[in-house]
């Protein structure tokens, strides 16, 4: 059990809030099958340790008003059955000890890879396009011909060096309608993975510095060992390279339905 706890705590150190389902399998993976605990035993075990994650409280989210075009929405319905065929884009707030910082996300919807990011202190939109700007240089000039980029309504989006940006490399622009959270959902999602697996859990960064560290590590984290339900348990890079359409797994019980946080995704 020794062994067990001392690796869910190292986990945890990467990603404080991942659900019990998800350290059970990453487990599973370190260690032989027939010497780790079942699925039932292990959350008994995570509950004997005191180790069963609370739901955090939500923080503030914006919207932006402005004067620039807004682009239809162009992606219902559509799912992809490759990597770089519909990147999704996202902005977060993460709060300083003495301020706040400004998380842009650039999320491949195939892989749920985050391809691109950039935190910044400023939401001024050229933070943005260095996440987008990282995100293209990743992939090929042919897989951005093939590309639609989605996003919400926001300034950042929709002012001319993004957009010139996206139209340089012919890629499909998308946007959402009136705001709607729902539009975006990948994007949301993986923001919402980031917020309650590790910053509401964790004290409020000292520095920008220290963010810029933190998040680093936890979207390495993110990319290449934490698995995902809507992709089969697999890790985004892995599935990065794949093709063909992604089938989900089983879901356990929902912890929150025990008084204890939902598993993540």
């Amino acid at each position: 059990m020794m062994r067990i706890e001392d690796s869910v705590l190292e986990i945890r150190k990467l990603d404080p809030g991942i659900g019990y389902y998800k350290l059970w399998l990453m487990l599973k993976r370190m260690y032989a099958s027939d010497w780790m605990p079942g699925r039932d035993a292990f959350l008994g075990m995570l509950r004997s340790l005191g180790l069963l994650q609370t739901r955090p409280k939500p923080r503030q989210t914006t919207n932006s008003n402005h004067r620039y075009r807004k682009y239809k929405n162009l992606i219902k319905g559509y799912i992809p059955t490759e990597a770089n065929r519909l990147w999704v884009s996202d902005i977060t707030y993460i709060d300083l000890a003495d301020g706040r910082c400004y998380l842009h996300l650039v999320t491949d919807t195939y892989s749920h890879k985050i391809v691109g990011w950039c935190l910044s202190e400023t939401l001024e939109a050229e933070n943005t396009v260095r996440a987008l700007q990282m995100a293209i240089d990743q992939t090929s000039a042919e897989n951005l011909a093939k590309l639609t980029h989605h996003s919400d309504r926001g300034v950042q989006y929709c002012c001319n060096a993004y957009v010139d940006l996206l139209k340089k490399y012919k890629i499909n622009i998308s946007m959402t309608e009136d705001y709607k959270p729902t539009d975006n959902a990948i994007a949301e999602r993986v923001n919402g993975i980031l917020k309650t697996e590790v910053i509401y859990r964790e004290k409020r960064y000292k520095c920008f510095e220290d963010a810029q560290e933190r998040i680093g590590s936890f979207i390495r984290f993110y990319n290449e060992q934490r698995p995902h339900y809507s992709i089969g348990m697999k890790v985004p890079s892995q599935v990065h390279q794949e093709t063909g359409p992604q089938q989900q797994v089983w879901k356990p019980v929902k912890e929150h339905s025990r008084g204890l946080s939902a598993p993540s995704r």
